[in-house]
């Protein structure tokens, strides 16, 4: 579908071929769509669960994840691998959209972690309601870079630092 999107942009001078050979490169067709609001409102683990597949094609034995949330504190983390990642909580500064970028950056790190044969890394596409993300080789992530000029459209690893958490801009 995307695919012929970009074919009619291109035929209608709207894309470059290099913008339209890159666009079509990410295959938005398996983009998987994960919601960063989802995430932080105590949806890691179902988005991980989703995702097992796939990641399972690149490691051989996932790790399990543990949700961890109390209604007391109203505090919700993320434990895997020995690491907790705190989502949101009365010790987090920060407004929604913080938690957001936490839960983006817990799940896109337990996956990425666990990869570490090859080159290809779980890529963040767009943020907030839009998030997305693919398995992308560092090569066809720079090509992309290279040939799309919005730079929010570019895949990224997300990173836990404020208020951008890794995408470009």
């Amino acid at each position: 579908m995307h695919s012929l999107i970009y074919k009619l942009l291109l035929t209608l001078g709207l894309l470059s071929n290099q913008q339209a050979q890159a666009a079509t490169s990410l295959d938005y067709d398996s983009l998987i769509h994960l919601d960063a609001e989802a995430l932080a409102e105590q949806g890691i683990n179902e988005a991980y669960e989703q995702l097992l597949p796939q990641l399972m094609q690149y490691v051989e034995d996932p790790i399990k994840i543990e949700e961890l949330f109390s209604s007391e504190t109203g505090s919700y983390a993320v434990k895997a691998g020995g690491e907790i990642y705190k989502i949101y909580g009365p010790e987090l500064e920060g407004n929604e959209g913080e938690s957001w970028g936490r839960a983006t950056y817990a799940l896109f790190h337990i996956i990425n972690k666990q990869i570490t044969k090859g080159d290809v890394r779980f890529y963040a596409i767009n943020s907030a309601n839009d998030l997305g993300g693919l398995f992308l080789s560092q090569s066809a992530a720079e090509l992309s870079r290279n040939a799309l000029n919005n730079r929010q459209d570019w895949p990224y690893l997300p990173e836990l630092v404020s208020p951008w958490y890794g995408q470009f801009h």
